[in-house]
C-alpha cells in the first residue's frame, strides 16, 4: 500500500470530498443518523466511496464522522459503536481496494472542562472505544477532524497513538476571525499539537478554499510536518428548499494550486463537495511541487498565544513566583489542595510582563501528582500564557502535560542518564521543550568546559530520542558568588560557548546568584544585563521585581532586540508611578475588585466581595453599576480579539457566582429583564454554541428557558403560547438542518407574536433574514446585544411591562 505521508514529500496526495451531503442526495433526512446508514443501506456508503475513486481520489474516509457514544446516544444508538465503525471501515476497504482506509473522527459535540462537564479521560475514553474498533476493522488512517478544541483534538489523537499503530492526522476548522471557536490561531495549533507524532496536520471545514489560504500559510511557518486542507465548496445557501454551496465545482478547484504554494501537501473536500470537485481538484494539483517544510525554531504556547525564544526575539521571562520554597502562605495552599493563592500569582506575574509561568507545587509531603495537573490545569484556565512544568516527579509532569491545551517546557532534565532515561521519553511523547540542567555525573559543574560538556550530553542524547536542539534550552546552571565568586563569569562563558557553538538556546534562574549578599536586587539586574550580551535567550525571575525588569527591557534596547525600542516606549513612554496610598485603596474598594474578578475571570474570593458590597448596596445596584460594565468590557475584548472564547465563559463563571448572592437579596417577585426561549433546531444534535449562548444571556439578568436540542417546532410554538416569552432563539450548526430552522421560524409567525434570533456556524446574516429570521447573532454576545435592544424597544412601547 502507498505511504502517502513519504509521497506527499515529492507530489500532491487527494483525499476524497464530503459524505454528509452526499447522503443527503441519496436521501437521507434531516434528523436521521448519517453513520446509522453504514448498517441500514451499506450499498448507498460504497457507491459514493466508488465515485469518488473514479474521481481520483488516493485515500478515502469512512462514513464514521459522528460514530461515537456521545453523538449516537441522540439517536438511541450508544451501543451500536463497534459496530457501526467496523460496518463503515469494511465498505470503505471494500470500495478502496489497495488504497489507504482513513478513519473519520469527528468531535463529541461536548465542551471539555473547564469549559463544559467532560473530562479529558471521559473524552480520552471514548474516543478509544471509536479507534480500537477501526483498527481490528483494518482501517489505516486516523483523520481526526473538524475540531475546535484544542484539548479535545489532544484526547482523540493520544487515544489512536496509544491504543492502536495507525497513522494519525489532525485538523481543526477556524472562524472567519482566523481562530478555532476555543481562540486558537494557525501557528499555536501546530506548535501545540504536532509534536503529539501526527503525521499530518492542517485544516478542514471552516470556510471555501479561498479564505482557507491564510490559513495554511500560517500553518507553513512553523509545520515540520505535512499539511492538509480540506475545504467547503464555499459558503452555505438554500435555493428551493435544498442547501447549496456558493462556489461552483471549476471556481472551488481554481484555488488548490494557490493551497499548494502555500504549504499544503495533502487535499481533498469537505461539506458540499462531490465527486466532481475532487475530480477537478486532481487536475489542478496533478503536476504540482509541494513546499518544503524545514522550520527550525523555539516556540511554546498556551491555548491562544504562541511564545518563541531565540538569538531573534527579546529576552523571555518565566515567571517565578508559582513556588512554594520559603512561601509558608503559598506551600500552606497547595498542601489543602487550595490552588487559588497560585492563581492569583500566575495573574500578578502575566500583568508585570512575564511570558511564560513556571509551576512548582514541590512541598514536602503533597501528593504531587495530584496537585501539579491541579494547578497546572486552574493557571492556564487563568492567563493565556505558555507553561513551564517544574518537578523532579516524571509522573507528576506526564500527567499535567496531558491535560494541557498548549505546549509546555518541562524543567528538567541532566545529564545523568537515569535522568535521560526518564524525562526524554515524555519530552518526544508530548512533543515538549525541555530544559537541560548541565549538572553530570559529578554533581554540580565546575567551570565552564563541565558545563558545555555536560550540555552536548544532553543534546546527543536527545537526538538519539528524536528531539530536534531546538527543542532543548540548556541551562548552564548559576551558583551563588558569596561563596565561590568565579562561578558567575564561568557560568556567562559557558552560555556564550553553548549559544555561539552549539546554536540552542539558553535558560537560567537568577535567585542562587545573589544569595548571601546585601541588596541582591542590585546583583540580580547587573548579571541578567551581562548575560543578555552573552546569549541568554530565557530568564527565570521575579517579573514584579521592578528594577529587574528595568534593567531587562533597557538591555533589549541596548542589544538591538526591542526594534525601534517599541516595548520600551510602550513601557515608560507615559508611566507614571502610582503612589503607595492609591494602590491600598483601590485594593480597599470592594467595587473595584469585584469589576477586576468579572474581567479577570477569577472566581475565587467573589463571594465575600459580593457579601461585603450587599452590606452598603442594593442589590440591583452591582448588576447594575458593576456586573453590567465589566461584562461589557469583557464583550468588547471579546470582539477586538483580545479576549476569546476561554476568557468569556471563564468571566461567566465568576459573574454566576455573584449572581447566586445577589439573587437572595432581591426582593421576592423582583422581574427579570425578559423571558427569551432558546433551542438548538429539530435533527441538529449539537449544542456547545446554544449552551455558550444561555450563559451569557443568563448573567445579563435574562430569564432563559432552554428546550435543549433537537427540538421539534411544536414544542417550541407551545412554550411560547405557555410562558409568553416574546423572543425565540434557534441554533443550528448541520447544513442538513437549516431547512428545519426555516420550517420553524413559519410556525413562530404563524402561531405566534415572538420575535426569533437565529445563529450558527452555517448560517450567514443573509441567508438568516432570507428565512425569516427577525435577527441574526454571529456570535454569542451578538445574543445579548439583540436582547437588549429588543427589550429596550418593548420597555418604551409598554411603559406596564415588568422589564
Amino acid at each position: 500500500m502507498v505511504d502517502i505521508f513519504k509521497e506527499c514529500e515529492n507530489r500532491v496526495v487527494v483525499f476524497d470530498g464530503a459524505m454528509g451531503t452526499q447522503l443527503q442526495e441519496r436521501g437521507l433526512k434531516a434528523g436521521e443518523c448519517p453513520e446509522y446508514i453504514n448498517l441500514k443501506m451499506p450499498e448507498v456508503v460504497f457507491d459514493i466511496h466508488k465515485a469518488y475513486i473514479e474521481a481520483g481520489a488516493e485515500v478515502i474516509e469512512t462514513n464514521t464522522f459522528g460514530a461515537n457514544r456521545i453523538k449516537l446516544a441522540k439517536y438511541g444508538l450508544e451501543d451500536k459503536v463497534e459496530e457501526i465503525v467496523t460496518k463503515g471501515v469494511e465498505i470503505a476497504r471494500k470500495a478502496a481496494g489497495d488504497r489507504p482506509v482513513a478513519l473519520s473522527v469527528g468531535p463529541t459535540g461536548e465542551l471539555l472542562a473547564p469549559f463544559g462537564d467532560m473530562t479529558f479521560d471521559e473524552a480520552y475514553e471514548v474516543f478509544k472505544e471509536v479507534v480500537v474498533a477501526a483498527e481490528k476493522a483494518g482501517a489505516d488512517i486516523v483523520i481526526i477532524e473538524t475540531m475546535s478544541d484544542m484539548l479535545e483534538a489532544k484526547a482523540a489523537i493520544l487515544a489512536a497513538k496509544e491504543n492502536t499503530n495507525m497513522k494519525v492526522i489532525c485538523t481543526m476548522t477556524f472562524q472567519e476571525d482566523g481562530r478555532t471557536l476555543m481562540g486558537s490561531d494557525p501557528v499555536t495549533v501546530v506548535v501545540s499539537l504536532q509534536g503529539l507524532g501526527l503525521d499530518a496536520i492542517g485544516v478542514n471545514c471552516s470556510t471555501g478554499p479561498d479564505k482557507m489560504v491564510k490559513v495554511v500559510e500560517k500553518m507553513a511557518q512553523v509545520a515540520r510536518i505535512p499539511i492538509i486542507a480540506q475545504p467547503n465548496a464555499g459558503m452555505p445557501v438554500i435555493r428551493d428548499g435544498k442547501t447549496v454551496y456558493d462556489l461552483k465545482p471549476e471556481e472551488f478547484a481554481s484555488f488548490f494550486p494557490q493551497l499548494v504554494e502555500k504549504g499544503a501537501c495533502i487535499v481533498g473536500g469537505c461539506c458540499g463537495t462531490t465527486p466532481y470537485y475532487i475530480k477537478l481538484v486532481k487536475k489542478a494539483v496533478e503536476n504540482l511541487k509541494p513546499k518544503k517544510l524545514e522550520n527550525k525554531f523555539t516556540a511554546l504556547s498556551s491555548n491562544t498565544r504562541t511564545v518563541f525564544i531565540g538569538k531573534e526575539y527579546p529576552l523571555r521571562v518565566i515567571g517565578e513566583r508559582i513556588n512554594p520554597t520559603g512561601k509558608k502562605k503559598l506551600s500552606g495552599a497547595l498542601l489543602s489542595g487550595d490552588v487559588n493563592l497560585a492563581v492569583e500569582e500566575a495573574l500578578k506575574q502575566q500583568k508585570c510582563g512575564a511570558e511564560i509561568l513556571d509551576v512548582n507545587v514541590g512541598v514536602p509531603g503533597i501528593e504531587e501528582e495530584e496537585m501539579l495537573p491541579k494547578v497546572a490545569f486552574e493557571v492556564e484556565k487563568a492567563v493565556d500564557l505558555p507553561l513551564q512544568l517544574d518537578s523532579t516527579n516524571v509522573k507528576a509532569i506526564e500527567k499535567a502535560i496531558r491535560i494541557l491545551r498548549g505546549r509546555p517546557i518541562i524543567n528538567s532534565v541532566n545529564a545523568k542518564e537515569e535522568s535521560l532515561k526518564e524525562v526524554l521519553p515524555i519530552v518526544k511523547k508530548y512533543g515538549a521543550c525541555v530544559v537541560g540542567l548541565t549538572v553530570g555525573d559529578k554533581g554540580l559543574p565546575k567551570d565552564r568546559h563541565e558545563r558545555v560538556e555536560n550540555a552536548r550530553k544532553i543534546l546527543k542524547k536527545a537526538e538519539e530520542y528524536g528531539i530536534p536542539k531546538e527543542d532543548v534550552i540548556i541551562d548552564p546552571v548559576v551558583l551563588t558568588v558569596s561563596s565561590e565568586q568565579g562561578a558567575a563569569i564561568e557560568t556567562l562563558e559557558a552560555m556564550k560557548i553553548i549559544s555561539e557553538e552549539l546554536g540552542v538556546n539558553t535558560v537560567v534562574g537568577l535567585s542562587n546568584i545573589s544569595f548571601g549578599l546585601p541588596e541582591r536586587k542590585l546583583i540580580n539586574s547587573t548579571f541578567l544585563a551581562m548575560a543578555a550580551s552573552h546569549g541568554l535567550t530565557a530568564a527565570i525571575v521575579n517579573p514584579c521585581d521592578e528594577s529587574l525588569m528595568d534593567t531587562l527591557r533597557a538591555s533589549m534596547v541596548l542589544l538591538n532586540k526591542d526594534k525601534g525600542s517599541e516595548n520600551y516606549l510602550k513601557v515608560y513612554g507615559q508611566r507614571v508611578k502610582p503612589k503607595e496610598e492609591v494602590i491600598k485603596r483601590h485594593e480597599e474598594d470592594f467595587s473595584k475588585k469585584l469589576y477586576d474578578q468579572i474581567l479577570e475571570g477569577k472566581k475565587s474570593g467573589v463571594e465575600e466581595i459580593v457579601m461585603a458590597l450587599l452590606e452598603d448596596n442594593p442589590p440591583l445596584s452591582l448588576v447594575d453599576e458593576i456586573i453590567i460594565p465589566a461584562l461589557k468590557e469583557v464583550g468588547d475584548r471579546y470582539e477586538k480579539g483580545i479576549y476569546f472564547l476561554p476568557q468569556l465563559l471563564s468571566s461567566a463563571e465568576v459573574v454566576q457566582s455573584a449572581f447566586k448572592l445577589i439573587k437572595e437579596k432581591l426582593p421576592k417577585g423582583t422581574a427579570s429583564k425578559g423571558k427569551i426561549i432558546l433551542a438548538t433546531v429539530e435533527g441538529d444534535v449539537h449544542d456547545i454554541g446554544k449552551n455558550i449562548v444561555k450563559v451569557l444571556l443568563e448573567n445579563y439578568g435574562y430569564e432563559v428557558i432552554d428546550l435543549g436540542k433537537d427540538v421539534k417546532g411544536e414544542v417550541i410554538v407551545e412554550e411560547v403560547k405557555k410562558t409568553g416569552a416574546p423572543l425565540v432563539g434557534l441554533s443550528a450548526l448541520m447544513t442538513t438542518t437549516l431547512f428545519n430552522m426555516e420550517k420553524i421560524i413559519k410556525m413562530l409567525k404563524e402561531n405566534t407574536e415572538a420575535k426569533v434570533m437565529v445563529g450558527g456556524a452555517v448560517l450567514t446574516e443573509e441567508y438568516a433574514f432570507k428565512i425569516g429570521a427577525d435577527y441574526y447573532g454571529k456570535t454569542a454576545q451578538d445574543a445579548v446585544k439583540i436582547a437588549d435592544k429588543f427589550f429596550l424597544k418593548n420597555a418604551l412601547v409598554c411603559k406596564t411591562c415588568s422589564f
